[in-house]
C-alpha cells in the first residue's frame, strides 16, 4: 500500500510559482520527488498550480497576482483549514508548509502532521503561536533557523533540494555580478551596489518590489543608482530565465542583513556554476564554503576585493556541491525518513508505516 501524503502550501503563490516564491518552489520540488518515489500526493494550493498527483485548489489563483487585490488573506487560511480537514482522513500524514496558521489541524484531525517552518523565527510573540499546540512537530530548513526557538519539537533539519536538470551549467565566468530575489532592507541590494562600485564590476538586479516599505526602500537607496548600464534593474524574472541570468554572471551578490533561514537562490546560483559573495548571516555558512563555492565575509570592502577572485573558483565544483548536498533525491529521502518516524511513533495499526521509496 502506497504512502499518502498531503502537502499544504501557502495560497499566495502558485506551486511552482510563476515568478518569485521560494516556499512554493520547494513544495513543487518535494511533490515531484515524492511522486518519483511512488508516493501518492495531494497538494493543497492555489488553483493555478501544476503538480504531480492530485491538486485541491483553495483559491482559483495565487493571491499575490489576483486582480483586484485580496482584502483579507486570512479568509483563505480558513478555507485552507477546512479543505485539509475534509481530506485528512484519506491521508497517512500531512506536511504543512503554511506556517502556524495550520497548526489547529492537530486538534481538527487524527491524521499525523509535521510542519516545515520556512521563515525567520526571531519575531516577537512567534514562540507563543508555535508552542500553543505542544504536540506539533517541526522541520527546520537550516540549523541556524532554530536558534531563536530551540525548545520546539524539532524533528530534523532538511536542506532544500533542486532539480539540476532545470539549471544549465555555464563553465565560463561572466563579467557582471547578479542580485536575484527581492528588493528589501533585509536583502540589502544597496550593499550589492556598493560592492559593484568598489570592485568595478557591473551589477544586474533581478528582483520583485512589493508595495509599502520595500518600495520606499527601493526609491530611497536603490533607484538613485540605477543607470541601465553599470547598475541595471532587469525586473522580476521567471524560472526559465534564471539559468541565463545566474549562469552568465561572475558571481551572485548575497549581502543579506537578516537571519536568512536558507537562501534558495544560493544553491540555484551554484547549480549554474556561479559562486556566491555573501555576508555570514543566517544559513550562509551552512551552504557556502568560503574559498571554494564563494567568499563569505561581514566586511563589504573585503567582499569587493574578493569579487575579482570569483573567476578563479572551480565552477564545476560549485555545481557538484548541489548534486552532492542539495538534490531533490536527498531532500525526498530525508522527508520520507521523518514521515516514517512520525508514523511509527503513533503506534496506530490503521496508519501506513511502510514507505514505498
Amino acid at each position: 500500500m502506497k504512502l499518502r501524503v498531503g502537502l499544504i502550501a501557502p495560497p499566495f503563490e502558485s506551486v511552482p510559482p510563476r515568478l518569485y516564491g521560494g516556499t512554493e518552489r520547494v513544495v513543487a520540488e518535494l511533490a515531484r520527488g515524492l511522486h518519483a518515489a511512488h508516493v501518492e500526493t495531494v497538494v493543497f494550493a492555489s488553483g493555478d498550480s501544476v503538480v504531480p498527483g492530485r491538486l485541491v485548489p483553495v483559491t482559483p489563483e495565487a493571491l499575490r497576482l489576483r486582480v483586484p487585490p485580496v482584502h483579507d488573506a486570512g479568509l483563505f487560511q480558513l478555507r485552507m483549514l477546512e479543505a485539509v480537514q475534509q481530506h485528512a482522513r484519506d491521508l497517512d500524514i500531512l506536511h504543512n508548509h503554511n506556517d502556524y496558521a495550520m497548526l489547529p489541524l492537530h486538534r481538527m484531525t487524527r491524521t499525523p502532521m509535521v510542519t516545515t517552518l520556512h521563515g525567520r523565527l526571531d519575531i516577537p510573540d512567534l514562540p507563543l503561536a508555535l508552542k500553543a499546540i505542544p504536540e506539533a512537530s517541526f522541520i527546520s530548513i537550516s540549523d541556524s533557523q532554530r536558534k531563536p526557538i530551540p525548545g520546539l519539537r524539532w524533528r530534523r533539519t532538511i536542506y532544500h533540494g533542486l532539480d539540476l536538470g532545470r539549471f544549465r551549467f555555464n563553465p565560463k565566468p561572466g563579467s557582471y555580478l547578479a542580485f536575484l530575489g527581492r528588493i528589501s532592507p533585509e536583502k540589502r541590494p544597496d550593499l550589492a551596489i556598493e560592492i559593484a562600485k568598489r570592485s568595478g564590476i557591473p551589477l544586474k538586479i533581478a528582483a520583485k518590489i512589493e508595495p509599502g516599505k520595500d518600495r520606499e526602500y527601493h526609491e530611497a537607496l536603490v533607484a538613485p543608482h540605477l543607470d541601465g548600464k553599470f547598475i541595471e534593474y532587469v525586473g522580476e524574472i521567471s524560472e526559465s530565465e534564471k539559468s541565463d541570468f545566474l549562469g552568465g554572471a561572475l558571481g551572485l551578490a548575497f549581502p543579506i542583513d537578516w537571519p536568512e533561514p536558507f537562501g534558495l537562490v544560493m544553491i540555484e546560483s551554484l547549480a549554474c556554476g556561479t559562486p556566491v559573495l555573501a555576508r555570514p548571516r543566517g544559513s550562509v555558512t551552512e551552504i557556502i564554503t568560503s574559498g571554494v563555492t564563494g567568499f563569505v565575509d561581514a566586511d563589504i570592502e573585503v567582499l569587493a576585493r574578493r569579487a575579482i577572485d570569483l573567476a578563479s573558483l572551480d565552477r564545476v565544483r560549485c555545481r557538484q556541491e548541489v548534486a552532492n548536498r542539495f538534490s531533490i533525491e536527498r531532500m525526498t529521502r530525508d522527508h520520507l525518513e521523518v514521515y516514517s518516524w512520525i508514523l511509527n511513533s503513533e503506534n496506530s495499526p490503521s496508519r501506513t508505516t511502510a514507505l514505498s521509496a
